[in-house]
């Protein structure tokens, strides 16, 4: 969910990386992306923002924005979708984010882009980041809509990720409150790219994943001594 391991906590297609910066497949964090690293992930040239990030209050018309992009989806790629999730800032109620909709999509394999490339083409979604070394993850932009629809394959870490660190957050206050003021202080700043903000982001969404995860843990070891 961006980002991220930058996909968990915001624009996932904000991350850009090599395999040689992560310490293990299992971990997903990125150290901070260079301006080549950027530009080699990307599809077209990304122009700099060298300014702030806007944040818009939440809008309770994303969950429906998500839901008309998902349909579009489906309907080009019918049962070659094995996951389809509202994920990112908008996909929590209370939360400011950048009005862009992060969408997770699940294939049966994200390498193989003749097999959904141009069916989502003929949708109208256009390809923008290509990372093959980085669990073969894809973005595309929706057709008229602002939309980052991150595309992996089963079994990928950054799938369960990005699944924990948005359902805390819906069910945590205190964290998403959390989130949400490291998110303003951040924003605030100037970037040279986006990307470089959801960098930054990533010691606040590693702390908030690891009380997700310990909770998770902490929960299944109840659940074992109940059984």
């Amino acid at each position: 969910m961006p980002g991220t391991g930058k996909t968990a906590g915001g624009s996932p297609h904000e991350a850009t990386a090599t395999a040689s910066q992560h310490t293990t497949a299992a971990a997903s964090t990125r150290a901070p992306s260079t301006e080549e690293e950027i530009q080699a992930a990307h599809v077209r040239a990304v122009p700099p923002l060298n300014g702030t990030i806007y944040l818009a209050e939440y809008d309770p018309a994303w969950p429906a924005l998500f839901a008309r992009e998902a349909t579009r989806v489906r309907a080009a790629l019918g049962k070659r979708v094995v996951l389809l999730e509202h994920v990112g800032s908008t996909s929590v109620p209370a939360l400011a984010a950048k009005p862009r909709i992060d969408m997770l999509l699940v294939i049966p394999n994200s390498a193989d882009e003749p097999a959904y490339v141009p069916p989502l083409e003929a949708a109208g979604y256009v390809l923008t980041v290509r990372e093959p070394d980085w669990y073969e993850h894809r973005v595309f932009k929706g057709p008229d809509t602002d939309v980052n629809l991150h595309v992996f394959s089963p079994g990928c870490v950054e799938i369960e990720r990005m699944l924990r660190f948005r359902d805390w957050l819906r069910s945590h206050p205190d964290d998403r409150q959390l989130y949400e003021r490291t998110k303003r202080d951040l924003a605030a700043r100037t970037w040279k790219f986006v990307q470089n903000y959801a960098d930054a982001k990533t010691e606040i969404v590693e702390a908030i994943l690891a009380r997700a995860q310990a909770a998770a843990g902490a929960d299944t070891s109840q659940d074992a001594r109940d059984a």
